[in-house]
């Protein structure tokens, strides 16, 4: 008897240890919209939830434009209100000249989603519909493109523009096996390790996609010494002050070094552009305090920028594009006449 109570001890000692090892494993893990997405070359993920209550975007209602409103009306969905998380890939494609141009992009959205009403919608839209592992695929034309798009369950859909249905079947199968925490693509694989505690926007990916043209990084026309084949990791997480991060990791040490020298450079210049700016309104000491916590340092190969940016910069920034938008609901430009 003593023999079996020790055995029946040891398995729930064993059972909640397993517990315990999944539940941190789960927190160090992507996200979930995140480790379904596809192999990609770049990753941008967005945790709204806390974004809109530090922000209240939500409740400051905004202007939509006629097929954004017809498909809330259609589906009751409304992006400011219902979506809490959100997982971007980016895929080059094989010839940028061809006719779905230099990327194509596959998307995982976490919200709340009127199943019936959404399915409704993408029925009527859809072109024709795929049955795969389960779940259907609606096949949208879309701006000379195929969207594809499946509702993956109450509170997942999935959305891809590739010219192939490979990225749309990868999400689906990695949705069948996303209870394993570690679960994702090779860039996750790579460098999620690497992304801050606690970030509420990050991404991972190469900075020359897709505006890198030969072996050079361009700004508006302006070739920069910026490596085609660096890594960029970047995220903002919310300490008190938003805290943004940006790692560059270079081909070399050498390399890094020049991306340190060149951030100085700038960072210099736009701390002149401040001083001598004139009179100081709220905005501008906003944005002084910014540049004066900007830090730029290197470690071996990468390139470390961080920065605190202030909250109320934030909100001006958002309530000036506001603003813009509403200029133009109320001018609108001129249209020609149709033909």
């Amino acid at each position: 008897m003593r023999r079996r109570t020790w055995i029946s001890l040891a398995v729930v000692v064993a059972v909640v240890a397993a517990l315990v090892v999944a539940v941190v494993l789960r927190k160090e893990a992507p996200p979930e919209v995140a480790r379904l997405l596809p192999e990609a070359d770049a990753i941008v993920y967005f945790n709204l939830k806390p974004l809109r209550a530090l922000t209240q975007l939500d409740q400051h209602p905004v202007a939509h434009d006629a097929d954004y409103q017809a498909f809330i009306d259609a589906t009751g969905i409304e992006f400011e209100h219902d979506l809490n998380q959100a997982a971007f890939a980016v895929h080059r494609l094989a010839d940028p000249n061809g006719p779905n141009g230099p990327v194509a992009y596959s998307e995982v959205f976490q919200g709340r989603f009127r199943g019936p009403r959404l399915t409704r919608y993408l029925t009527a839209q859809a072109a024709a519909t795929e049955r795969y592992a389960g779940h259907d695929i609606y096949s949208i034309p879309h701006d000379g493109r195929t969207v594809r798009v499946v509702v993956l369950g109450y509170d997942l859909v999935a959305v891809s523009n590739t010219p192939t249905t490979e990225q749309i079947h990868s999400i689906i199968d990695r949705y069948h096996s996303a209870a394993l925490p570690f679960s994702g693509n090779t860039l996750l694989a790579h460098h999620y390790a690497e992304v801050p505690l606690l970030s509420e926007i990050w991404g991972i990916g190469k900075i020359g996609l897709p505006f890198a043209s030969g072996q050079q990084f361009h700004l508006f026309g302006l070739p920069l010494p910026v490596p085609v084949d660096a890594t960029f990791i970047a995220s903002i997480r919310y300490l008190g002050a938003l805290h943004l991060r940006l790692v560059e990791i270079a081909p070399t040490e050498n390399a890094a070094k020049v991306s340190v020298g060149m951030a100085n450079l700038v960072l210099g210049l736009m701390r002149s552009a401040q001083i001598t700016a004139g009179p100081q309104d709220a905005t501008a000491t906003d944005w002084n305090a910014l540049l004066a916590s900007t830090k730029v340092e290197q470690k071996g190969n990468r390139t470390i920028l961080s920065a605190m940016v202030p909250i109320n910069l934030v909100k001006s920034l958002l309530a000036a594009k506001k603003s813009s938008d509403a200029a133009t609901d109320l001018n609108p430009q001129p249209t020609k006449p149709a033909h």
